[in-house]
């Protein structure tokens, strides 16, 4: 029983692919659209009734199909692992997977190639679930490379234009070298312990005899990793491929560079957390290099006028958020700031994807404003979002940002206070985004005006079910009563999550981190609102 589902959580997004490929075109738009949708809510459905067994019964569920390699002592089974993480990361890849492919139903539908679309998009959704319900390494590699593979496809989807095509390739480039760092730290831990299976690693690590020579191995292998996570989940130097990525479709930058596949080297690192315990420099790396992206990233944001590039460069300082996290091992931490940055900065993408469909393609946010009376919907939509990453109470932001601002403070000052910067930059760029897209008079072509309207229900739908995830997320792990860290405690060595009862120094970091918040929201308001300071064209 649970193979069969296992199959047709993984298969049925793939048979979608081949539907779609070989016979979308004579299907229709409108039926190859209602496939693609229909195979990823199919995954989305047997998702929730495994994550109500595993959660009803707290026991992980393992599939092996068959014996895949076996190299002198080194054996390796094409299996499925089905247990609290991945099961966690299944529920938002399909959920708002199959948001995203409900929304590009509408969007999509004046494009010729529309049948292609929707098969790319389902053969990502099929690789994305081959990473995270893999049972070992090697099966997560091949989810790893393939939604490479279809990142490339939908980026450059757009392929009569050279620049796209450039950015693709760029994309396409840059993770493999990720990559070949996530080969070499796969490499060493074969060598070193004779499996990639995570049970069997797990048990090896816990219980073999820790010499100084498997200490080194286990540092180099831990420090490889994260070079292919740099590469996936765009921190520096690897991480300027993520904003050129905004060159395919708006529901792409959605899915892949919002929800899912940048979130695939934190997933990584956290089902690996046996190992990244046992490097402790290796953490140090990992939490410096992601308050230093937090950093870099927020900065470039601040003076972008092209709306989808902010949101790049938010993606990108927020991921160094949650590298942050994981640098101190408070794994369960980032897991919940990737639950909550992916309902909201799906939410953000779709709606910068429902302003540019009613701007007929304008993404250039200094000719956009007063949208606000024309696209009610999208607007507010937006906004909730916009306050969920500005961490304003009592929105989903608030929570997961305040727990790793202050695990970050209670570990290292000075990055607490990088990471603290960061966060405010966020709230000056993301109303600076708002004030110049919504407010004031409108700044585009009289044509332009003339066809303003608010989008379809299959565009509007989706963007209120992420605005209502955006803020209500955080409450599935309030301080001192964490139903996310209960849940995930079965997967780590460490004591997960020490609750952070609030006292005196909780309280003042917690009015510190939202005085931190509005008073970027304020500085934006008088910029751009009081003194209507648009940026000129050549900022």
């Amino acid at each position: 029983m649970d193979t069969n589902l296992a199959l047709v959580l993984v298969l049925a997004p793939f048979l979608g692919f081949l539907i779609n490929v070989f016979f979308g075109k004579s299907l229709g738009k409108t039926v190859s659209g209602f496939i693609g949708t229909a195979a990823v809510a199919v995954s989305f459905i047997v998702t929730l009734v495994l994550f109500n067994q595993i959660t009803s019964t707290g026991k992980a569920i393992e599939v092996t199909l068959f014996d895949w390699i076996q190299i002198s002592n080194l054996k390796i089974n094409l299996g499925f692992l089905l247990d609290q993480l991945s099961l966690l990361w299944l529920l938002f890849v399909t959920g708002i997977g199959t948001l995203i492919h409900l929304y590009s139903i509408s969007y999509m539908h004046d494009d010729e190639n529309m049948h292609k679309f929707f098969a790319y998009l389902n053969l990502f959704v099929f690789f994305m679930i081959t990473l995270v319900i893999g049972s070992n390494l090697l099966v997560l590699f091949i989810g790893w490379e393939g939604v490479g593979l279809c990142s490339y496809l939908l980026i450059g989807f757009w392929y009569k234009n050279q620049d796209y095509n450039d950015a693709a390739k760029k994309a396409f480039i840059m993770n493999r070298i990720g990559d070949l760092g996530l080969l070499i730290g796969m490499f060493i831990l074969a060598y070193t312990f004779k499996t990639l299976d995570y049970t069997q690693l797990k048990q090896t690590i816990l219980t073999v005899h820790y010499d100084p020579q498997i200490a080194w191995n286990v540092s180099l292998a831990a420090l490889c990793l994260f070079i292919g996570a740099c590469g996936k989940s765009a921190q520096i130097p690897l991480y300027t491929w993520l904003p050129d990525a905004m060159a395919g479709p708006t529901p792409v930058s959605a899915l892949i560079h919002a929800a899912t596949m940048v979130t695939a080297g934190i997933f990584m690192i956290t089902r690996l957390n046996f190992i990244f315990d046992l490097a402790p420099d290796v953490q140090t790396v990992i939490a410096v290099i992601g308050a230093i992206t937090s950093l870099v990233a927020a900065t470039i944001g601040l003076v972008q006028t092209d709306i989808k590039k902010v949101l790049a460069y938010s993606t990108v300082s927020q991921l160094g958020l949650m590298f942050l996290a994981l640098g101190f091992g408070a794994y369960e931490v980032a897991v919940f700031h990737v639950i909550t940055h992916a309902f909201f900065k799906a939410c953000l993408f779709l709606g910068s994807g429902s302003v540019i469909h009613g701007l007929h393609g304008e993404q250039d946010m200094r000719k956009m404003g007063g949208l606000r009376k024309v696209m009610p919907i999208t607007f507010w939509t937006m906004l909730i979002s916009s306050l969920a990453i500005s961490g304003v109470p009592f929105f989903s932001g608030f929570f997961s940002k305040d727990e790793i601002l202050l695990t970050a403070f209670h570990h290292s000052i000075p990055l607490y206070v990088i990471g603290s910067i960061a966060s405010i930059m966020t709230a000056f760029y993301m109303f600076r985004l708002m004030f110049l897209t919504f407010f004031k008079e409108f700044r585009g072509t009289e044509e332009q005006k003339h066809h303003l309207h608010e989008s379809g229900a299959l565009i509007t739908i989706p963007l209120v079910i992420l605005a209502i995830l955006a803020t209500f997320g955080g409450l599935i792990s309030l301080p001192g009563n964490s139903w996310l860290n209960q849940y995930l405690a079965p997967l780590f060595t460490k004591v997960a999550g020490e609750e952070h009862h609030l006292g005196t120094t909780e309280y003042t970091l917690m009015g510190v981190a939202v005085l931190g918040g509005l008073l970027g929201i304020l500085i934006a308001y008088i910029k751009y609102f009081k003194q209507n300071n648009v940026p000129e064209a050549d900022e």
